[in-house]
């Protein structure tokens, strides 16, 4: 691809109209004092209120902004998978349109993928991570539990944070992964990571700094709650076991 950009950062974003505008100018003030070409790509999941016209306010400040905006809501997943797939750069992030992970974290990111790292992501349960401001104790609960589910069901028991919404692909990694996962919903986190790892692509866990910010639409039920989180568990497990996913290795 002529021009190709370097670093694609991909910003999935659901009733962000107040704060998606700080974040994307984070990004672009970290952005610009590197050497390298990149994209901004903000891939709206069909929301109610103005994000995606208030993002799309921002092109004229952010370098080579994009914004897609879906017409009806699909889930997190869903558009985190569209954003690695019309992403053009040779490494594709993506992270939370509140900025409770910092781009900042790039400054650690990058010089992993120089080592032979095809798929680095962040975690808020390894050495060296710091958790600013914590979840409500309801939520941390569940996501205790989740995290141990996660690592029987799926065998991911070097990972004791699959949830993080901050992780890097190559462009190889992000079509050959985003290509395969079905998961629309907060499930897809685990999906890409087992996937990655059937795939046989290396990775790396990177500790975060990382900052609860109000405003999740995670619950208990609902299409983003926490039975969701498990139906996708327990069906991930069985694409696993059926073929459905056509894992053999790709390297």
């Amino acid at each position: 691809m002529e021009n190709q950009p370097y670093l694609s950062v991909i910003v999935p974003a659901y009733k962000e109209g107040e704060r998606i505008g700080r974040n994307l100018l984070e990004i672009e003030k970290y952005l610009s004092q590197k050497n390298f070409d990149y994209e901004v790509l903000v891939v709206v999941d069909g929301s109610p209120d103005n994000t995606a016209e208030i993002a799309r306010n921002y092109s004229a400040q952010i370098r080579n902004l994009r914004v897609i905006d879906n017409s009806g809501n699909h889930g997190k997943g869903y558009v985190v998978r569209q954003g690695l797939l019309e992403a053009n750069g040779k490494l594709r992030l993506f992270m939370d349109a509140d900025g409770s992970t910092s781009i900042t974290h790039l400054d650690k990111f990058l010089p992993e993928f120089k080592k032979g790292y095809d798929v680095v992501i962040g975690s808020r349960d390894v050495e060296g991570a710091f958790i600013q401001i914590h979840q409500p104790k309801h939520r941390e609960m569940m996501g205790n539990v989740g995290n141990w589910l996660i690592r029987i069901v799926l065998g991911l028991w070097k990972y004791p944070d699959t949830q993080c919404g901050f992780k890097m692909l190559t462009s190889k990694a992000a079509e050959e992964i985003a290509g395969r996962m079905v998961v629309d919903r907060f499930g897809f986190d685990f999906e890409l990571i087992i996937l990655a790892k059937k795939l046989r692509f290396n990775i790396k866990q990177m500790p975060v700094r990382w900052l609860n910010e109000e405003g999740s639409t995670v619950g208990l039920t609902g299409p983003n709650g926490f039975i969701q989180v498990l139906i996708d568990l327990f069906k991930t497990k069985l694409r696993l076991m059926t073929g459905k996913y056509n894992t053999r290795p790709v390297k």
